[in-house]
């Protein structure tokens, strides 16, 4: 089938990324013209997919520029991706600051991803002064809705009791729900509260959905702390971790 896009048409990323699945070189050809056009949504996947070489040549520094462009129309998305290029240097030299003030609009329009970015930013103090406390609030704001990882570290401030009143209980509850949404983090996180607190087999359960989805950096930080648990059958998982680590590292 062919893909055609008007600038009166409203297709959403969810739209956009099904026609790349069907046919990723004839979809980047229509999101491309569709962007020319002024359509936002493609103007952002524009820049997604020449970010990652996906049906079309992989440019960095045009990718960024459609991110750019479709951030000036009031894509919240683009305007994190803007953010990212910019924390990163791809297609850009890299500059926190800059980066920053690029996360910070997309928090201030509401966007999840834009407040997890620009806290992450504030926590560590990267670009801007550091502020831990308004970290953990903009955690908060994105875990309420809805986003994974913001869910995990609004966990774990609440677990060591960073810059709030300790409340495991709610700790807990919060890393289950970053477990349930599939962030591997949040579900190794939620396994080591199970396990302290004696709920072993459903810790493991956890623990090997967490090795699924795990990248290679994850794995190993995951393994030593494995190794140092109290439980025997926690700590046999190591093995099985550190397996999965050779692995991906000879991928």
């Amino acid at each position: 089938m062919a893909f055609h896009l008007r600038r009166e048409e409203t297709l959403d990323g969810e739209q956009l990324r099904a026609m790349l699945e069907e046919s990723p070189a004839r979809a980047a050809q229509a999101i491309l013209m569709a962007a020319k056009e002024g359509v936002l949504d493609a103007q952002a996947l524009l820049g997604q997919i020449l970010l990652d070489g996906r049906g079309i040549e992989r440019d960095q520094t045009l990718a960024l520029r459609w991110f750019r462009i479709a951030a000036q129309g009031g894509h919240r998305m683009a305007r994190n991706m803007s953010g990212r290029c910019l924390e990163h240097g791809w297609g850009c030299t890299a500059d926190a600051s800059a980066a920053a003030q690029e996360y910070r609009l997309a928090a201030e329009a509401g966007l999840d991803w834009g407040l997890y970015n620009y806290a992450n930013l504030l926590a560590t103090g990267r670009g801007v002064v550091q502020d831990q406390a308004q970290a953990l609030a903009l955690y908060r704001r994105a875990a309420q809705l809805g986003h994974a990882k913001s869910m995990n570290l609004l966990g774990r401030y609440l677990e060591q009791g960073l810059f709030c009143v300790q409340d495991l209980h709610a700790a807990l509850d919060w890393y289950r729900r970053s477990a349930e949404a599939g962030d591997f983090r949040g579900q190794f996180s939620y396994a080591a509260l199970l396990a302290e607190q004696g709920q072993v087999e459903a810790a493991l359960e956890w623990l090997r959905q967490a090795l699924e989805g795990g990248n290679l950096k994850f794995l190993g930080v995951a393994r030593r702390a494995l190794q140092q648990a109290g439980d025997p059958r926690i700590r046999a998982m190591a093995q099985v971790y550190g397996r999965r680590e050779v692995e991906l590292g000879a991928l």
